[in-house]
Parts: structure tokens; C-alpha cells; sequence
């Protein structure tokens, strides 16, 4: 029975998305570390195709760890899954801070890559599946706003550790982000099971004792509770009529356009360039004319701008409507890389052979306001991608997904997520040492192509159940702009079961009711 432990979901949410917070932690240990002279000399001063691969095999290991995570997630639950990811995470990190060669970077940078993909598409499937329709956009939002607060937070420690003057440099940071693991595997015990896995598996009296806590007091006779259990139990048995949860039930007609805008909800937010900027930031502002310690502070308000920017997200997520923020955020992000485009471009000139002490940087910008205007942009392109991609790029996935194959097709589009992060992270250095600021307009290209890509299919979900979602994607039109907006079916549905309540037509054996 799950009766005992948490039961505020905003906190078991902030724990949930601690996996958030463990992405975070890789993206700047990495990026404030590449341009130390310590981390230089003990790898041999990595080139541009090594940097690459060392950064990318952590999203090679998410690739793997994504999948892997459908097949747990299944069988163990979504709970579990991020109690296994928690062990393979401090493996890994282990390694790390005990690394004595490229090649034990990479193995330990690998593993904990899998744990990362566990945790990023195991994490955001159960808040979706324990919150309400008006509160799940912002809870789902909080995974990016952790990503934003680890990004930040290691930054600084890797910042600091860089005046150690050793290879503390490195090991020290590698060593504390073993921290955030050890405190969800604490925490984990306490935190509830899925309502819906639960449900899945035909524990209904457990799925219905989670909703209590979670929703309704303890009350097992809560309308919101009986609502829905009905809501849940009524999309089950409509599923079971599918006979079929195989990986071949993600291509079927019913499902294949909401998987495709599952993928590519992740795909789009790599392809804006945001997380290849992210990790190679000190290398778009030493293209920017910046040196030394003025680099690495820059990049520290880049960071800061991430985690402020997501705030209105939190707030505004669950009243503004998905389709306008992901288009908004795309025209916004394609507008301001072709500008930095065209501001390197002007502005800069060739360095055969690459920076002293950065080959990897064969571009460079020496007049100080087109400099100042090229940071500017990188800091507004943050700006527009934090309230908008960011979030909805973990929210949005989970919620589109029937509750029969959501654990299979969210892992899936996680799995395209860490592809093209691995693509992105490993050829990212050799494109800004051979095509330079062209990389800017290839990342503005891809901005425009989400936008038009969500204006035509991707259906908006704001305020909606998880069991009226499915609906709307198998009863509207394909085409997303030409969808009619409806009230949401799940204030209906507790008002009849107050009627219901009210006249004995509900009672204790009808919610907990066994498999037939």
C-alpha cells in the first residue's frame, strides 16, 4: 500500500527533477573547465575533434540510459527507475573524480551520461502523471528551471576551483556533483509510486490511496479523487482494447503524430543551438574578443540570465497557451543568431591556426562594441529560450503520450533529445574552427523550421487532462491550427462526481474497485 511519505507534489516534484539539476552539473563543469591551463596540460591539450568527443560521450551514454529507462519504467515503475540511475550516477561520478587518463574520462562520462538519461525522461513522465491539468505545465517546468540552477551552480564551483592551481581543478567539481544523487536516493523512499503505473498494473486500491494523498486529503471520496480514477480507469480499458504495447504501437496511425511531436519537441530544442552554446560558451566569447577571467564572468551572467528567465515560466506556463511560447520562442532565437551572424561576420576576421591556447577558435571579433553587441545577443538568446524551449521542451512530451506506450515513446524522443546533443556537442568545436560564424545561421535555420513546424501540428494541451489530451490528437484534425478549443472535461467530471457523491452513487467499493 502507498500510504506513508510525501504528499505535497510541488516538493516531490522539486525532488523528482533533481535529475535536472545532476544535467546541469555536466553541462558547465565541462564548459568552465575546458579553457583551464590544468585541465590542458593533464589531457594533453585536447584538439577539436577530442574536445568534442570527450563533451559528447556523456549524451552518447544518455542515448543508451534513455532507452534502457522504458524498459525499467515498465516492469519497476517510474520511482524505481531513478533509484537505479542514482546508483549508476555516483559509479560514474566516481570514476571521474578519479580519473587518471582521456579514456577513463570518456568510460566515466559515458556512464553517468546514462544515468542522465534515466533520470531526465523517467523524471518529467512521473510529475506528469501525479499532477493536476492547472498546476502540471509549471511542475514539468521545474526539470529545466533544476537544469538552469545546476548549470549555475557548478559553474561557480568550477569557477572558484579554478584558482587552486592543480588538478583540483577538475576533481573537486567532478568529485560534489555526486551530492545531488546521494540526496534523492534519500528522499526517494518517501516519494509516491505513479497513480497511473499503478493503475496500469491493476493496483487500483495503491493508485487510488496516491491520488488521496497527492489530491484530496487522505480522502479517498474526494471528487477530485473519483474523477480521476474514472478518467484513468476509463482510458485503461480503452487502451487493453489495443492489444498491443510494443515498440511497433508508437508507429501506429493513432499514435504516430503525437510520438513525432514528442521527438521533435527535443529534437527542435537542441537544434536551436542552445546546449552547444551552453557548453562551449567560453569559446563563443573568446570569438567575442574576450580573455582570461573576463570569459569566464561573462559566461556567468549567461547562466544567471538561464535561471532567472525560466522564472516566468513557473508562473505563467499553466495560463498561456503551448503553441504561442514555442513559436514565439523560435522566431525570437532565429532572429538573434542571424544577427550574431552578421555581427561576426562584419566584425571579425580569420586566425589561421586558432587563438594562442585555444585552436579550437579561429574566429575572432576586434571591435569592442560589436563585441559587447554579440554578448548582448547571446544573453537575450538565453532569454527568449528559458521561458519558452527550455520548459516546454521537458513538459510537453510526457503530457501527449497515452498512458500504454507513454513510457516507451517519452524515452524514445529523450533518446533523439541526447542524439542530437551527442551530434551537436561533438561536431560544435569543428564547426567553429572550420565554418566559423556560419554555425550562427545553421542554428537560425533550424529556429525558423520549429516554428512553422509547431504551427502546424503540434496541438495545444494547456489546462487540459492527461486522458483529454489523447482525445483531442485522436479526435481533432491533424492539423493543429485548425483545432477547436474546448473547455477542459475534468472540472465536468468532478462536478458529477459531487452529484454522484452527494446521491450514494459513488462509494468506497466503486473507487477501489479490483480488476474485473
Amino acid at each position: 500500500m502507498e500510504k506513508r511519505g510525501l504528499n505535497n507534489v510541488y516538493v516531490i516534484s522539486g525532488l523528482t527533477t533533481i535529475g535536472g539539476l545532476i544535467q546541469g552539473f555536466d553541462v558547465s563543469s565541462m564548459s568552465a573547465i575546458i579553457g583551464t591551463d590544468e585541465y590542458k596540460k593533464y589531457f594533453n591539450k585536447p584538439d577539436a575533434v577530442r574536445q568534442g568527443g570527450i563533451t559528447a560521450s556523456m549524451a552518447g551514454g544518455s542515448l543508451l540510459g534513455s532507452l534502457v529507462s522504458s524498459w525499467t519504467s515498465d516492469r519497476l515503475g517510474r520511482r524505481d527507475s531513478l533509484f537505479i540511475a542514482c546508483i549508476i550516477w555516483l559509479v560514474g561520478s566516481t570514476l571521474m573524480c578519479a580519473v587518471q587518463n582521456v579514456e577513463m574520462l570518456i568510460v566515466s562520462r559515458v556512464l553517468n551520461g546514462f544515468a542522465v538519461g534515466m533520470l531526465t525522461s523517467q523524471g518529467p513522465i512521473l510529475i506528469a502523471e501525479i499532477s493536476l491539468p492547472h498546476q502540471r505545465g509549471r511542475l514539468l517546468s521545474l526539470q529545466q528551471w533544476m537544469i538552469t540552477w545546476g548549470i549555475l551552480i557548478m559553474y561557480f564551483i568550477s569557477y572558484g576551483a579554478s584558482f587552486m592551481g592543480n588538478n583540483g581543478v577538475f576533481r573537486l567539481p567532478w568529485g560534489l556533483q555526486m551530492i545531488p544523487a546521494i540526496v534523492l536516493l534519500a528522499f526517494l523512499p518517501m516519494i509516491p509510486r505513479s497513480p497511473r503505473w499503478l493503475a496500469s498494473q491493476d493496483r487500483w486500491e495503491e493508485a487510488t490511496e496516491v491520488l488521496a494523498r497527492l489530491h484530496g486529503k487522505g480522502d479517498t471520496l474526494d471528487p477530485i479523487v473519483v474523477a480521476q480514477i474514472h478518467e484513468i480507469r476509463e482510458k485503461i480499458e480503452l487502451e487493453r482494447q489495443y492489444q498491443s504495447t510494443s515498440w511497433l504501437e508508437l508507429f501506429n496511425k493513432r499514435n504516430i503524430v503525437r510520438v513525432h511531436c514528442g521527438i521533435f519537441t527535443h529534437v527542435w530544442s537542441q537544434l536551436t543551438g542552445t546546449n552547444a552554446m551552453m557548453y562551449y560558451i567560453v569559446y563563443i566569447f573568446q570569438m567575442a574578443g574576450l580573455t582570461g577571467n573576463a570569459t569566464l564572468l561573462s559566461a556567468s551572467v549567461q547562466y544567471i540570465i538561464n535561471v532567472v528567465m525560466t522564472l516566468p515560466a513557473l508562473i505563467f506556463i499553466d495560463r498561456l497557451p503551448r503553441r504561442r511560447l514555442f513559436i514565439f520562442g523560435a522566431l525570437a532565437m532565429g532572429v538573434l543568431q542571424f544577427t550574431q551572424a552578421g555581427l561576426v561576420a562584419s566584425y571579425g576576421h580569420s586566425v589561421p591556426g586558432g587563438l594562442k591556447g585555444s585552436p579550437t577558435v579561429t574566429w575572432k571579433v576586434t571591435n569592442s562594441k560589436a563585441s559587447k553587441a554579440i554578448i548582448a545577443c547571446s544573453y537575450l538568446f538565453i532569454a527568449s529560450y528559458a521561458p519558452t524551449w527550455g520548459p516546454l521542451g521537458w513538459a510537453y512530451p510526457p503530457e501527449i503520450i497515452p498512458l500504454y506506450i507513454r513510457s516507451k515513446a517519452v524515452s524514445l524522443a529523450t533518446f533523439f533529445n541526447w542524439g542530437c546533443n551527442f551530434a551537436l556537442t561533438f561536431f560544435t568545436p569543428p564547426a567553429f574552427q572550420n565554418i566559423q560564424w556560419k554555425i550562427y545561421c545553421v542554428f537560425g535555420t533550424f529556429c525558423f523550421a520549429a516554428a512553422i513546424h509547431v504551427f502546424f501540428l503540434f496541438q495545444e494541451t494547456c489546462g487540459k487532462s492527461l486522458e483529454e489530451i489523447d482525445i483531442i490528437f485522436e479526435k481533432e484534425s491533424i492539423w493543429a491550427f485548425k483545432a477547436k478549443q474546448e473547455p477542459s472535461r475534468l472540472a465536468a467530471d468532478i462536478e458529477q462526481a459531487k452529484e454522484d457523491l452527494n446521491v450514494g452513487k459513488v462509494g468506497v467499493s466503486h473507487v477501489k474497485q479490483q480488476e474485473a
